[in-house]
């Protein structure tokens, strides 16, 4: 049986892998444990020993780059806990009001800024000031709820403190901010999209209410500005003093030390309590993140070691299939069956990754990047294992059917837009 599995297409293989993986997530499976078992099936269907895999699979945990990524991860995670356990992500929102008397940019400003902090289940925290300001609008529940769920994920394909981002720049091994400067507009798209359902449904009320100063929602907001201004700067700084064989850490490293301020500033200012401080830092949903950072990291050396990526691309070359189809394709099926960004970058962009540098397309490999996220991204807010979306639609009293016909259209705009925008990168850095 073993004999006929390693006769078999590298890409069937690898494909009978994935289906696994993602038959394992439907069935309610811990993430890190499907992708610790879709490494170790990987090394079994490409002829690798034990040994083998355990020995590429200890190099994957040891790697500078699991280590550093698995920091700025779980520092992550303890800020989004810390700014909503302290009420202080609460009181942005509260500060924003009244800043603007635009109604359609109030109805999704909201969720918007929740959408800043990768918090699982986030769109639950927007609804109800979603439902207050609808209401005024006289709103459906199915629009509320697509409203709430949209704009919570216009961020994903940029905003430097998604994992999904963060992991993307270790698996291609490029700079952060590079990547953020080429899918930035994709979230322009995903804005634009995302207008079509609420053209006519929403007009300016005038309540009366004189506008508010900014200064309280600046002061609410610091903590992640510290963050992204912190970050961006020690890591310049840092790039720029450390010695070349450690240059390659110095943006995570910055990133690091401005997670750490701003966790600080967010425990001082609210006048956290140690109990409360130890209760985030331990908390199990931090260890689960580290340990599916960790398992697919694994995932990604065990593809490479194994040899499979190498055979993939072979047999793509072999069958001519354009790059283009697998960067939509790939990413857009395990977004769909998977529902969250970090199952479709893990599994399948180790592959296109490969595949880029293969075929002579290394000086493309941020658009094909791009279009990949934008792609499976798509494939993520369809899919009807995303929480956020059964969570809005829980909170608001909707179902699945008449939210997604509210969504085919920004969709199939926001996929386009992402095609056609990587189309005119690459027709202007070929």
């Amino acid at each position: 049986m073993t004999a006929i599995v390693h006769t078999l297409p590298a890409m069937l293989r690898i494909l009978l892998v994935f289906a696994m993986i993602l038959l394992v997530i439907k069935r309610k499976w811990d993430l890190g444990h499907a992708f610790l078992l879709g490494a170790l099936s990987l090394g079994l269907v490409f002829a690798m020993g034990p040994l083998a895999i355990a020995s590429s699979a200890l190099a994957s945990m040891l790697h500078p780059k699991t280590l550093s990524l698995t920091i700025v991860v779980s520092l992550i995670l303890v800020l989004s806990h810390s700014l909503e356990k302290t009420g202080q992500m609460a009181r942005m929102l509260a500060a924003y009001k009244g800043l603007v008397h635009w109604p359609k940019l109030n109805l999704v400003v909201f969720p918007a800024l929740i959408g800043l902090l990768p918090m699982p289940g986030g769109a639950i925290f927007s609804a109800p000031m979603v439902k207050t300001i609808g209401q005024t609008h006289q709103l459906s529940p199915v629009t509320l709820s697509y409203i709430n769920y949209w704009y919570r994920h216009i961020w994903e394909y940029w905003w430097p403190l998604y994992p999904g981002i963060l992991l993307t720049t270790a698996l291609a091994d490029i700079d952060l901010w590079h990547l953020v400067f080429f899918t930035l507009p994709l979230s322009v798209i995903a804005i634009a999209a995302g207008y079509w359902p609420l053209r006519g449904t929403v007009f300016a009320i005038d309540d009366g209410r004189r506008r508010r100063a900014m200064g309280p929602f600046i002061k609410e907001l610091a903590p992640i500005l510290i963050v992204i201004v912190g970050g961006l700067g020690l890591g310049a700084i840092l790039t720029a003093v450390l010695p070349p064989g450690i240059r390659p850490l110095a943006k995570e490293g910055g990133l690091i030390a401005a997670l750490c301020v701003g966790i600080g500033w967010v425990w001082q200012m609210n006048r956290m309590p140690s109990k409360n401080r130890w209760a985030i830092v331990v908390q199990p949903a931090l260890l689960k993140m580290i340990y599916m950072v960790t398992a697919i990291l694994i995932f990604k050396g065990i593809l490479e070691d194994s040899g499979a990526v190498g055979q993939v691309s072979q047999e793509i070359m072999q069958w001519q299939i354009p790059l283009m189809a697998v960067a939509v394709i790939l990413p857009f099926i395990v977004g769909v069956v998977g529902g969250i960004t970090i199952a479709f970058v893990g599994t399948t962009f180790p592959i296109l990754i490969t595949l880029i540098h293969t075929l002579g397309q290394s000086q493309l490999m941020l658009p094909y990047l791009a279009l990949a996220l934008v792609s499976g991204f798509t494939g993520v807010l369809l899919s009807p294992l995303h929480l956020c979306l059964l969570l809005s639609n829980a909170y608001f009293e909707t179902t699945l059917m008449p939210v997604y016909r509210q969504m085919v259209v920004p969709l199939v705009v926001l996929l386009t837009g992402g095609c056609l925008y990587f189309s005119i990168l690459r027709f202007y850095m070929s």
